[in-house]
């Protein structure tokens, strides 16, 4: 986890701000939010909402003093008390792409992700202090049974990690495995229920919608007091307006919904304000990654998160690109920097996304990791202005005419005064050359090889490892996936 001292770069105005607000709370009131589960219907019909099918239309005092007992700051604990994290405030936590059903490395190319690969994933993000959650989907295994396969996920965040995780979202049942799962491995629900061990994503199916499997995953961990991050999937031009300022507003009248949906469930419960806003090729209608209207999403959405006190998550190493090119890179730059400056708490997608989530790349994975690296050393160590910064005293002896590679002030910091490149080639030309002209992917290619060959296990306590072993196998066989 980092703490992020930045001040945030505000790209709306105070009018901005409360234009977006007032346009939201309209659609809100006007248009209203399909739930498509009757029980989310019937908590908001019991708080005096008026109820129509499935369309539920808001009062907006309703929707802000609901909305206000999100806790503004939590922790999400870890098996590891010294992982565990602070969402909301000026933290920033980090964790892998998620979703993709592909894979691919350099060696074997772009397949059908497996368990194997998922497990990998896992051990990376073990292994790196630069990611601070294992995740949740990071790929999807397609060699294992679809009704069954989200136990062996949890398992192996679990097993292979110490680190925070996210949970199964795709229907009740699996969050109520995966809350189970958390209670064995974090002391019984109890403990859980005091400090969130799960974190979830709950995807709006926009516009203005919620479908029954993800309000069912949001109900179970709401109930068991656990956080979920109500993101509405927006790919401006086709879910949302192409108006950015609108779409926006559309966002933050979806993601206020879920989240009040959470209040009621359980007042107090941890809920995260998310974003996944990008725009659509108009010519191709596929999703555009990397592009001014991402980087200006981010930055806007993470403003009105703000503006209603809530932790946000937004922002990642995201792209179009196919491969982990310039393409790749410049476009997740451009993604990354709004997330910094916009102070992002939660970032999903921060390493190894390739083709608009559909792949996942171990390369890409590792130069991400990169690009983390070097935005933690601008947090951690930011600019100082004291005596060693201003550097007076290497000045004065050097005066003018000389050099400064033998002044006592550099001796004293060379070695740590700048910021060492971890894949990143500064050698010249001729020694570059003379050792294989690699260019990044290849370099990242053998660092990904030696991480999982560094790999250090967390290990785990036996006992519980025992209790979640027989707590699959019999899901399994009930599941009819032994």
């Amino acid at each position: 986890m980092w703490k992020n001292h930045l001040k945030p770069y505000d790209i709306l105005n105070p009018d901005d701000v409360e234009a977006i607000h007032g346009q939201a709370m309209t659609i809100l009131e006007e248009i209203g939010v399909d739930f498509l589960h009757e029980r989310a219907r019937q908590e908001f019909a019991k708080a005096g909402m008026k109820v129509e099918d499935m369309r539920v239309r808001f009062d907006r005092d309703f929707i802000l003093e609901t909305v206000a007992k999100t806790p503004a700051t939590f922790e999400l604990q870890a098996r590891n008390p010294s992982r565990s994290v602070v969402l909301g405030g000026d933290n920033v936590v980090t964790a892998p792409v998620y979703g993709p059903p592909f894979i691919t490395d350099l060696e074997r190319g772009r397949r059908g992700a497996t368990i194997e690969d998922f497990n990998n994933f896992d051990k990376m993000a073990q292994a790196i202090d630069q990611i601070h959650c294992a995740g949740g989907t990071t790929v999807e295994p397609e060699d294992l049974p679809l009704g069954s396969r989200h136990l062996d996920m949890v398992y192996s965040h679990i097993r292979w990690t110490d680190k925070p995780f996210m949970g199964s979202v795709i229907s009740s049942e699996n969050a109520r495995d995966t809350i189970e799962m958390a209670s064995i491995v974090c002391g019984g629900r109890d403990k859980i229920e005091k400090t969130p061990a799960v974190l979830s994503l709950i995807n709006v199916n926009s516009p203005l919608r919620y479908d029954d499997r993800m309000l069912g995953a949001l109900l179970e961990y709401s109930e068991a007091g656990q956080p979920v991050i109500v993101t509405p999937f927006l790919m401006a031009g086709a879910m949302s307006p192409m108006g950015l300022a609108g779409t926006v507003a559309q966002q933050t009248a979806e993601a206020l919904a879920g989240i009040a949906l959470v209040q009621l469930i359980r007042p107090g419960t941890p809920s995260v304000y998310g974003s996944f806003l990008t725009n659509t090729d108009m010519q191709s209608g596929s999703p555009a990654f990397g592009t001014p209207e991402s980087a200006m999403g981010i930055l806007a959405s993470a403003q009105m998160a703000r503006h209603y006190n809530l932790p946000f998550r937004g922002g990642g190493a995201l792209t179009s690109s196919k491969a982990p090119d310039a393409q790749a890179a410049y476009e997740s730059m451009m993604c990354m920097w709004p997330t910094i400056l916009g102070r992002v708490n939660f970032v999903l997608h921060a390493a190894g996304w390739l083709e608009s989530a559909l792949l996942a790349s171990y390369e890409k994975f590792i130069i991400d990791v990169e690009m983390l690296r070097m935005f933690e050393w601008i947090l951690d160590r930011g600019l100082p202005v004291d005596e060693e910064g201003l550097a007076m005293d290497a000045l004065r002896e050097v005066g003018p005419g000389g050099h400064f590679l033998g002044a006592e002030h550099t001796l004293r910091n060379y070695r740590t005064g700048f910021y060492r490149p971890w894949i990143s080639s500064t050698e010249n030309f001729d020694r570059w050359n003379r050792f294989g002209a690699r260019t990044t992917d290849v370099v990242a290619a053998e660092k990904w090889k030696q991480v999982l060959a560094e790999y250090p296990d967390p290990g785990i306590d036996p006992g519980a490892d025992e209790q979640l072993r027989e707590f699959i196998a019999k899901r399994k066989r009930e599941l009819g996936d032994d």
